[in-house]
């Protein structure tokens, strides 16, 4: 295992007694990106949430290199190296996008400055509240404050979801940039596949929380009217 290498063996959680992720494994080399595919409802958000520490491990195996991430708390886990951005961003409303920064500086390389660079607007906007931000602002403050941990491995849940096509363009060159300079590992959790899949070396398909398809971006393609017809199933 290189020092980097996101690992599930058998992962199983969910919330109480109702399993939701099954048995899931994977392997994501550092540097590398990961598009996490499935219907709604398929387990995908558990699974992110479940490496991040915000659900609990009911079975199985988390390892960042050499961490064991499965008996840390949240807080552990990044400073061990996982940054999450959840789907509902959840930045703070009353604070500004200079204070939301901050508050999440773990002083270890990242800068404020850093993030101004990705993201310029962000820097016209320094001084509002995060209440008073556009939704793509929101997205890419909620990217930039997981960036001030220094992650090693980015869990982005949802990235793009209610976004214009132009924002959407944005982000992703940004992304982009995160994984060619910084030779940050992602995971990204995305409705629009084909997005996901671009941006990533591998993929896999949940359904029902556990792995149906699993294959690097040439496989997925080669399979994707398969693809589209499992993430079109219904309930």
């Amino acid at each position: 295992m290189t020092k980097d290498e996101l690992r599930l063996s058998g992962v199983t959680s969910g919330y109480g007694p109702t399993v939701i992720v099954d048995g899931v494994d994977l392997i994501l080399p550092a540097g590398e990106g990961l598009a996490l595919l499935g219907r709604n409802g398929a387990g995908k958000t558990t699974l992110i949430e479940t490496v991040a520490g915000r659900v609990r491990l009911q079975g199985g195996a988390i390892r960042l290199g050499d961490a064991d991430l499965g008996r840390m708390s949240p807080s552990a886990r990044c400073r061990a190296g996982i940054g999450l951005v959840p789907q509902s961003r959840q930045i703070f409303g009353t604070l500004s996008v200079e204070e939301n920064l901050t508050v999440a500086d773990l002083k270890r390389g990242w800068t404020v400055e850093a993030v101004y660079d990705l993201f310029p607007r962000l820097a016209a906007r320094r001084a509002n509240g995060g209440r008073q931000l556009s939704g793509g602002e929101q997205q890419m403050l909620a990217i930039g404050r997981a960036l001030m941990s220094a992650p090693r491995c980015l869990l982005l849940d949802e990235p793009f979801e209610g976004l214009a096509p132009v924002v959407v363009d944005n982000l992703l060159e940004a992304l982009h940039r995160l994984r060619s300079e910084h030779r940050m590992s992602m995971v990204v959790v995305e409705q629009h596949a084909r997005l996901a899949v671009d941006l990533a070396e591998r993929g896999i398909v949940l359904e029902r929380g556990r792995v149906r398809l699993a294959g690097d971006r040439a496989e997925l393609l080669a399979r994707w009217d398969e693809i589209e017809d499992m993430l079109a199933l219904s309930d």
